[in-house]
């Protein structure tokens, strides 16, 4: 079974996952069961976009857009930080 999101999937946080902005430590958390994950800004700036109507391609093509950057090399690192967290089931999937 691969983790590699296709372009025509949608992603989104699953039920006991969400953003959180910490007011303590400051930034931006990414709460599961049991487990909160400090974001960096790229992290944000992915996981904002993801909200379970966009697609996968879609938002690639906002990324790209918004950083002026090559979509080729924002969907490799879109795949690898979204496929970590599919791993970890923190990230489900809808075709």
């Amino acid at each position: 079974m691969t983790l590699d999101l296709n372009a025509a999937d949608r992603p989104y946080l699953p039920r006991g996952v969400r953003m959180h902005k910490d007011r303590v430590r400051g930034g931006v958390v990414l709460l599961a069961p049991e487990k909160a994950i400090l974001l960096d800004d790229i992290g944000v700036a992915i996981l904002s976009r993801v909200d379970g109507e966009r697609r996968f391609g879609e938002i690639i093509a906002d990324l790209a857009q918004t950083f002026k950057a090559p979509a080729e090399q924002i969907e490799t690192d879109v795949q690898q930080f979204l496929g970590g967290l599919r791993a970890r089931m923190y990230l489900g999937v809808t075709p």
